[in-house]
Formats: structure tokens, C-alpha cells, sequence
């Protein structure tokens, strides 16, 4: 009983050693994909990263002119009949211009996380 508590308590840990690797990685890569749309304006935080191998994020914040935080998420579900876009809640498909400059934005992600996290490990 002993050793099925201690076993339990070590795989406990392992998959929260897991989990917390996995949140540092996606941290790291948003800090990388945050230039991908240009630079970062002045008193905003901006993440772009790879959620799983469909769902793309945009995250921004900025405090607005009366001082009040603003948050902007986009979600991306990439689909074999099309992209969709997520914003607050509301679902739309996105156009060709859209996705062409998404296509774009991930590439470049790509290329960057690849270079300045793996060394080139990973083939896109």
C-alpha cells in the first residue's frame, strides 16, 4: 500500500514537472512570437505561439487613454476546409488575405523559435 502511495506521489510530480516545462516552453516561444506582426508598440505585451499543432494564439494588452487595460485574443483553428478566427467568443472564417498573412506570421514564428530555441532541431 506503501509503495502504490510513494509510486503515485513520484508520477504526481513527474507529470507536474511535465505540465510546468511544457507552460515555460510556450511562455518562451510567445516571447518570441511577439515581433512576428512588427514591433511592439510602447506599453503593450503581445504573445504569438503555437498551442497545439492547429490552434494558433494572438494575445495584446495595452491600458487605453483612460488608464484601463485592454486585452485582445484571437484564436486561430486551423481546419482542413479553412481557418477560423475566435474573438471574444465570436467565431468567423478567416479570408484569403487573412490567412496568407497568418501563413506568413507562422513561418516566420516557425523559423525563429526553431533557431533561437532548438538550434535548428526542427524541421517545419
Amino acid at each position: 500500500m506503501i509503495q502504490k502511495l510513494v509510486k503515485s506521489l513520484i508520477n504526481q510530480r513527474a507529470d507536474e514537472r511535465e505540465a510546468e516545462l511544457y507552460r515555460n516552453l510556450i511562455r518562451h516561444e510567445a516571447k518570441i512570437g511577439a515581433n512576428v506582426f512588427g514591433p511592439v508598440p510602447e506599453g503593450h505585451r503581445r504573445e504569438f505561439f503555437c498551442l497545439d499543432e492547429m490552434t494558433w494564439i494572438w494575445h495584446e494588452e495595452w491600458d487605453d487613454a483612460r488608464g484601463q487595460t485592454q486585452v485582445q485574443t484571437t484564436r486561430y483553428d486551423v481546419r482542413p476546409d479553412g481557418i477560423l478566427k475566435s474573438q471574444h467568443g465570436h467565431y468567423q472564417r478567416v479570408e484569403a488575405a487573412e490567412a496568407q498573412r497568418l501563413r506568413k506570421a507562422v513561418r516566420i514564428y516557425l523559423d525563429r523559435v526553431n533557431r533561437e530555441m532548438y538550434q535548428g532541431a526542427i524541421r517545419a
